[in-house]
């Protein structure tokens, strides 16, 4: 029976096989998406174990947070790039539902939020999402849930216009273009709860300011922030 099974997963992994999404190479555990190598190159922040971080400082004055995190550094032409775009641009969930798995994994091992009653991913723009057939910030929410054991609330604040891209934005003018962009639409779903509010990246902050500011309106609502990445430029 043995030998047939690993027959059996042979000739399957021949068919479909299980590659990294970072190197390409076929050494990897089943269970994972990027072989030991990959993995341990990913720049990790370590931000989720200390206070007054860097995103946590690049919010003060601005929002009123519990705790903020970012899990890794974001540079151009790097691996976590090629990932993002993997989730983002191609289609590939998995890739998504994975990174978000590694985030729970590094906030679990911190109890700076373990107070957190429940997941929320930054909305898309409706016909952003259809475009894109989902929200890469409810992927990120997917694999974070399942390691964390808190629910995502889908339908708390609406994204009320498709705004343009950030990436060419100053500061000042990402704030502008993200200003009265959200509408909480649920509030009494929030109440008396810590939040986590989930996106895929920090940059200014500007577009997580403007959806918390939003989600703070509800009564008793204590907001934390947490991404997949940090881009420091």
């Amino acid at each position: 029976m043995l030998l047939l099974k690993a027959l059996k997963d042979s000739l399957l992994h021949l068919a479909f096989p299980h590659v990294c999404e970072g190197c390409g190479t076929d050494n990897l555990q089943a269970e994972h998406l990027l072989c030991l190598r990959c993995l341990s190159s990913l720049p990790k922040t370590n931000f989720h174990l200390h206070a007054n971080n860097p995103i946590e400082k690049m919010f003060w004055g601005r929002i009123a947070l519990s705790k903020a995190t970012a899990q890794y550094y974001f540079t151009k032409e790097s691996m976590m790039q090629r990932l993002m775009h993997q989730f983002k641009y191609k289609g590939n969930r998995d890739v998504g539902i994975y990174l978000g798995r590694l985030m729970g994994l590094a906030m679990a091992e911190s109890n700076r939020f373990s107070t957190v009653d429940a997941l929320i991913p930054l909305p898309l723009h409706k016909s952003k999402e259809h475009k894109r057939g989902y929200n890469q910030a409810a992927l990120l929410c997917e694999g974070l849930s399942g390691v964390l054991n808190k629910p995502i609330l889908n339908n708390i604040v609406t994204r009320t216009a498709y705004t343009e891209t950030q990436t060419r934005k100053n500061r000042i003018q990402r704030w502008q273009n993200m200003e009265g962009k959200f509408n909480l639409i649920n509030p009494s779903a929030i109440e008396n709860k810590h939040l986590l509010l989930i996106d895929d990246v920090v940059t200014t902050g500007a577009t997580l300011e403007a959806c918390g500011t939003e989600l703070l309106k509800a009564k008793n609502v204590q907001l934390s922030i947490a991404t997949l990445c940090f881009s420091f430029h």
